[in-house]
């Protein structure tokens, strides 16, 4: 945990932003899904497990990788933009974001990226691709619930708490409308 407070002190250059972003950026936009598809074709074929491929499958996971992807990087960009660093712990945030999307749920960008991936293992066909997003989705949510929420409790106290207590951790919610009276 020190450590992370350590890089949150100091305020990222825009070169170490640059850089964070491009080989973060390459390992998530890039490296993980090809990962998923690999490691998943050889479990199919050691396993002999059937894929479920088809038009429909197709277009379902291209809509949740773009759905998921277009949230991932808004996340992304509002992080940036506003808060002055990177979802990367070495180049943090300088500033609490409590912006859209981050209104509508904590972590708005692990939600995006897992949909992005489950849509790539809709796309391939694959159920150990399902299980490996699965595996990973939960790892993100780990590491979001008992690491990153830990280290935004130390950096901005109670500001964070009464966002936290507002804003659902996963499934988002919207603004509601007030009822009208009758």
């Amino acid at each position: 945990m020190s450590r992370y407070l350590e890089w949150a002190r100091r305020r990222p250059s825009t070169r170490l932003l640059v850089l964070t972003l491009i080989l973060a950026g390459g390992v998530f936009l890039a490296g993980v899904p090809i990962l998923i598809a690999v490691t998943a074709e050889g479990i199919d074929q050691a396993l002999g497990l059937p894929g479920f491929g088809s038009p429909a499958a197709t277009i379902a996971g291209v809509l949740l990788v773009t759905g998921g992807g277009s949230l991932g990087l808004w996340s992304v960009l509002v992080q940036v933009r506003l808060g002055r660093g990177t979802p990367v712990p070495m180049a943090p945030t300088q500033r609490l974001v409590v912006v859209p999307p981050y209104t509508y749920c904590r972590n708005p960008m692990v939600l995006g990226t897992a949909t992005a991936y489950f849509g790539v293992a809709v796309w391939l066909g694959s159920l150990s691709a399902i299980t490996l997003v699965l595996v990973f989705a939960t790892l993100l949510l780990v590491y979001a619930k008992a690491l990153e929420e830990a280290e935004l409790e130390a950096r901005f106290g109670v500001e964070y708490l009464e966002y936290k207590r507002a804003t659902p951790f996963l499934i988002p919610h919207f603004a509601r409308r007030p009822r009208r009276r009758r």
